[in-house]
């Protein structure tokens, strides 16, 4: 169905081509997982499916690239509109219409699909990704996640024979990503759909793959997943405890990885998790840096939030979870003045965020919204960080100092809109935190970023919550907030069910439980940091 040969891609504005001899055939039927660190080229391996590269993004394309026998040189992405659909890392970008059916059916009509099967498609469709509930509902009213669907859905619905995927899960509460998963599996195995997806969130997908592709330095190599992950530069969390374990073949499940981790499960029994990772908050402060009581916030005519009470206080990271469109990016807007009260009350810094002007606002909280673009304004990543020194009153060379941590292969010289998602996400977090406020607010801060790049991420926000700022961090990563979480707070239906301490929460959840977790069930391990702890302490004295 798709073949690569010889695929170079080259940039003006990049100093080393972002592919390089690529050469790789993908069947029909075939589930292929791409994987790579961010910015490795992983998203411009997509593009070229459909000729995106070069006929939109510009750029030098050497070799061929043929989809079901069309080169990509000579027929455009309208041209394979027929046999190929994608949906990119920020779905919402693509939506043509206003409302969840319209937007699911336009894709058919542009293919001229007749009446009475575009009906018949867009309720299949609604049901095969759980979106019957929002089908009338408008575009913009959706949560990310349910924005995501949507894409995939309209998509989907047009029937293509190859789907292209760019972080498909990015976004997505983990009972959901189960679903279209399952769903993508489902067309896969029984209708011989084509999938080719790229995704950081190797825990999510990688068991599903046929075949894995690893992206790094130009370079491309497909294999098996086992054998893919035993030398893959990313890796999910059961593969890094099968390392550490010693197991071999390497797991790619958490059921594969249960059935080896008896022994290591009874060697740890009776031991307690060291939380070395973990930060410990010291503030001897009462004021908290963010309070909410009975607050509720209308976004038009429907209450998202309804009586929500929740503090973050200087040193604390706190996690906010709970399934698509529950209320938590609403919450976070309400937070930074965004979305007024409409009853009960919202104070950061003992202040009612929505009465500051934003000159005041930034001394007290920062946000780095779900799309990282709204924050970058600037024509170079150079010029961004300036302008963000500038802006924030900080030292030069302070906001290229946060980003040399956070996405260390980022040129001074290149655009914003030239970096991937990961890296742009980069950019606008360094923009934030280059001003230190006391309150920094986090909407799916690792959509795009890769395991080393969350690794760092979370260096970078311990470090805050060291000098006595808090963090709110909105996310679906049940493995970052076993990570980096003090406490984690669910929400349902804009209300708050579950606040308690990160084990408490994670531990026990069939949904939010991160891999290691499933894993050791029932010891009270998350992370494989949490294990190589452990498993140099000594033995528990007998009684």
């Amino acid at each position: 169905m798709i073949r690569f040969e010889d695929v170079g891609v080259r940039f003006d504005d990049r100093r080393e081509p972002v592919l390089r001899g690529v050469d790789l055939r993908v069947d029909e039927g075939e589930m292929v997982l791409v994987v790579g660190s961010t910015g490795s080229g992983k998203s411009t391996l997509l593009r070229c499916v459909n000729g995106l590269v070069p006929h939109f993004s510009g750029g030098t394309l050497s070799g061929r690239i043929t989809v079901d026998g069309r080169d990509t040189r000579t027929h455009r992405p309208r041209d394979l509109a027929d046999i190929v659909g994608v949906v990119g890392q920020d779905p919402a970008a693509a939506f043509v219409t206003d409302t969840v059916e319209e937007e699911l059916a336009y894709g058919m009509e542009s293919l001229g699909v007749t009446g009475d099967v575009m009906r018949r498609r867009v309720e299949e469709t609604l049901d095969l990704l759980g979106l019957a509930d929002v089908r009338q509902r408008t575009l913009r009213t959706l949560s990310g996640g349910q924005q995501q669907r949507v894409a995939i859905g309209g998509v989907l619905a047009a029937h293509p024979r190859i789907l292209v995927l760019d972080e498909p899960t990015s976004a997505l509460d983990p009972v959901a990503a189960e679903e279209v998963l399952a769903a993508l599996t489902r067309l896969v195995h029984d209708l011989g759909l084509t999938v080719l997806l790229a995704e950081h969130r190797l825990e999510r997908v990688v068991q599903y793959a046929d075949r894995v592709v690893v992206v790094q330095n130009g370079r491309v190599r497909a294999d098996l997943p086992a054998a893919a992950m035993a030398t893959s530069p990313v890796s999910p969390p059961v593969v890094d405890l099968g390392r550490l374990a010693g197991w071999s073949p390497l797991p790619l499940s958490v059921r594969d990885a249960r059935r080896a981790a008896g022994p290591i499960r009874l060697q740890l029994a009776g031991r307690t998790p060291v939380r070395v990772v973990k930060p410990v908050p010291t503030s001897v402060q009462h004021t908290a840096l963010l309070s909410a009581q009975a607050l509720v916030v209308n976004r038009g005519r429907r209450a998202v939030l309804r009586g929500i009470d929740l503090e973050v206080n200087p040193g604390e990271i706190v996690a906010l979870m709970g399934r698509n469109g529950s209320g938590k990016s609403t919450l976070l807007a309400a937070a930074c003045g965004q979305l007024p009260a409409r009853l009960g009350s919202v104070r950061t810094g003992g202040l009612d965020p929505a009465s500051l002007k934003p000159r005041q606002l930034v001394r007290h909280v920062g946000l780095v919204p779900q799309d990282p673009g709204l924050l970058l304004y600037g024509e170079t990543v150079g010029g961004e960080c300036r302008a963000a020194d500038t802006d924030m009153h900080a030292a030069p060379g302070t906001t290229r100092a946060i980003l040399a941590h956070l996405a260390p292969d980022v040129e001074d010289d290149t655009h914003p809109r030239d970096l991937s998602e990961g890296q742009r996400l980069a950019l606008a977090l360094a923009v934030v935190l280059a001003g230190k406020p006391p309150l920094v607010l986090l909407d799916e801060p690792t959509r795009g970023l890769d395991y080393g790049a969350k690794t760092r991420l979370v260096a970078s926000l311990r470090l805050l919550a060291a000098e006595q700022h808090g963090v709110l961090v909105a996310t679906h990563d049940v493995e970052l907030v076993a990570e980096l979480a003090d406490r984690v707070v669910v929400i349902a239906d804009g209300e708050v069910v579950t606040d308690g301490p990160t084990d408490a929460v994670l531990a026990g959840s069939p949904a939010f439980a991160p891999q290691v977790a499933k894993v050791m069930h029932p010891q009270p391990w998350l992370t494989v940091a949490d294990v190589a702890a452990a498993l140099v302490q000594p033995p528990p004295l007998a009684v």
